[in-house]
């Protein structure tokens, strides 16, 4: 053991490195519902390597990755934040901010009630709030009260224990809101979920779990055309507008010899028709035309195109799928179809009155030409995963270390943005801009993820090492009671703020006033649990609005906590 101890003092990285595995490990066991995760599972195994002491690795490590992971932050949230600035969606961006203001408030309240200092009430943000980003924002402002070095260390060692001990119920709570909540309202989520999906879908009958995703939209089917059949004699593009470009008619044959599907090519009795669309524009087509064909000849095969596209056409932005349908002209929407939407990471339900947000990325199918066309009206497609816009990255990085530097004065103390809340700005900014100029900040979806959790998880490796034995002094003395504290943290918030939101803001459809509390909460195991209670994915657009409000403010009030409290 002393051999392993002193190799992890020699190389503190293996140690950081040994600690990001296990930490990821430990973070994956579940209790019930609920999972630690990777990022507090990272802080909890380097506050343990942590005490074998001599483990020094450099602030500019934690620095460069904790710059990363807050511009990353606002990055991904801002198409999704500025999206959530409008009328339709002001009810549910209001109820997102008041959340993370109670949160604020009840932090400070119950920290000075018990004579925390600043480090500690900053944890207690952290872990009860479930925003590891305060963490970092927090510290920087500690580093900006021009303390000596000896307190100030103490203090940001302090956070990590808040947060350690808090954590854990900080991410039950969220769990136990969408538990309790329906037992009190006498809601059954099932049966509300799929009410929601019928209104969403324009009326339709009640969907099963699981009918309406994405992948069962679009298919290409073969059909025999009978005698008799409604569509014998039309031509290709009055079958088409016959079924409101639901379907395109793709090729045919005839008398034994391929043909190509132009608009005036007539339809006869015994061809055989390949035709692609929306599943439910086949269903009505088969009425129309004749039996199904499992086996076509090879030259009758069709390949198709899948294409993500982000949305930045502000013409769309805001519009439900049956508004584009109806602002889009039947010309430029042929022969595209929407598969999938993906926002902020999460999907979303593709029905009727589905809202399209900027920043959408939104997955369509159909032949190379089509997919061209739309694409370029809609908004751009997003860089491969091999291409990274470094600019904007180096500069947006840069930039929000000057946009750190303003201050101003709170409650008789200094206060500085910092570097933290600096990147996390230009993140916004540029993350938004990239909806509206697509060549600015093109960063592929699936690098930023990954920078924005690598970030966090080397950030809070590196503060859990640093920490060390300190770490485990601070818990044995405080331990219970930040325990209880970050109970009331976790809670009250949630208990003050679902009548306001039932009552005040009107949110009272059962999913989205569930899905509106666990995203005020960013509670991803809250949102987990509320999911598999509804049974379909009805809760996604209410929960990622406001999780992308709480995500920014949530961060912004790590300084505020440390000014607040002595």
């Amino acid at each position: 053991m002393e051999l392993l101890a002193d190799q992890l003092r020699t190389y503190p990285i293996m140690a950081l490195f040994l600690c990001l595995g296990f930490g990821y490990g430990v973070g994956k066991f579940r209790v019930g519902k609920f999972e630690l995760g990777g990022i507090a599972g990272t802080l909890l195994v380097a506050v343990f390597v942590g005490q074998i002491g001599g483990i020094n690795l450099s602030t500019d490590v934690q620095n460069v990755f904790f710059s990363l992971f807050i511009f990353m932050v606002g990055y991904n949230g801002g198409p999704q934040f500025f999206a959530a600035l409008n009328r339709t969606a002001l009810t549910k961006l209001l109820a997102a901010f008041m959340m993370t203001l109670w949160g604020l408030f009840f932090v400070i309240v119950v920290a000075r009630w018990a004579g925390l200092d600043k480090g500690l009430a900053a944890g207690l943000a952290a872990g009860g709030l479930t925003q590891s980003a305060i963490i970092g924002t927090a510290g920087n402002a500690i580093d900006l009260l021009g303390l000596a070095a000896d307190e100030a260390e103490k203090l940001k060692t302090n956070i990590a224990v808040g947060y350690s001990v808090t954590y854990i119920f900080g991410s039950i709570g969220p769990i136990l809101a969408v538990s309790v909540i329906p037992i009190i309202m006498k809601w059954n989520l099932r049966e509300e979920a799929l009410k929601l999906a019928q209104k969403l879908s324009g009326g339709g009958r009640n969907l099963e779990e699981g009918e309406f995703l994405p992948m069962n939209r679009f298919d290409a089917r073969a059909y025999r055309v009978q005698d008799g059949a409604q569509i014998v004699g039309q031509s290709v593009k009055e079958i088409e507008a016959g079924f409101d470009e639901d379907i395109l008619v793709e090729r045919l044959l005839q008398d034994g010899v391929a043909v190509d599907a132009a608009p005036d090519t007539k339809v006869s009795a015994g061809d055989l028709v390949v035709v692609s669309g929306l599943v439910s524009g086949l269903a009505k087509f088969e009425s129309s035309a004749g039996s199904e064909v499992g086996e076509i000849p090879p030259e009758m095969v069709i390949v198709e195109e899948r294409r993500n596209v982000v949305i930045t056409n502000p013409k769309l932005a805001g519009k439900t799928l049956i508004q584009l349908r109806e602002a889009i002209s039947a010309d430029q929407r042929r022969g595209v179809y929407i598969s999938k939407i993906t926002r902020t990471g999460h999907d979303v339900p593709v029905l009727h009155n589905t809202e399209i947000h900027a920043g959408d990325e939104v997955s369509i199918v159909g032949h190379k030409d089509d997919l061209n066309r739309a694409a370029k009206f809609a908004g751009y497609v997003p860089p491969s995963a091999s291409v990274t816009n470094f600019i904007a990255l180096g500069i947006g990085v840069a930039v929000g270390y000057l946009v750190g530097e303003i201050s101003f004065v709170i409650a008789g103390t200094k206060v500085a943005l910092g570097s933290g809340l600096g990147c996390l700005v230009t993140g916004l900014i540029i993350g938004y801009l990239r909806t509206r100029r697509p060549k600015i900040g093109g960063i592929n979806r699936g690098a930023a993820n990954f920078l924005q959790s690598f970030g966090l998880a080397v950030f809070v490796g590196v503060v859990g090492l640093n920490a060390g034995q300190p770490a485990l002094q601070a818990i044995q003395e405080y331990g219970i009671t930040l325990l209880l504290l970050g109970v009331v943290v976790t809670l009250m918030p949630m208990i003050v703020q679902f009548p306001i939101n039932y009552i005040a803001l009107r949110i009272r459809n059962p999913i989205e006033a569930c899905a509106v509390v666990t995203g005020s909460r960013s509670g991803n195991p809250g949102f987990a649990t509320l999911l598999e209670k509804a049974g379909n994915s009805t809760p996604t657009p209410a929960f990622t609005m406001t999780y992308a409000v709480a995500n920014i403010f949530l961060t912004l009030w790590g300084p505020l906590v440390v000014a607040f409290v002595p």
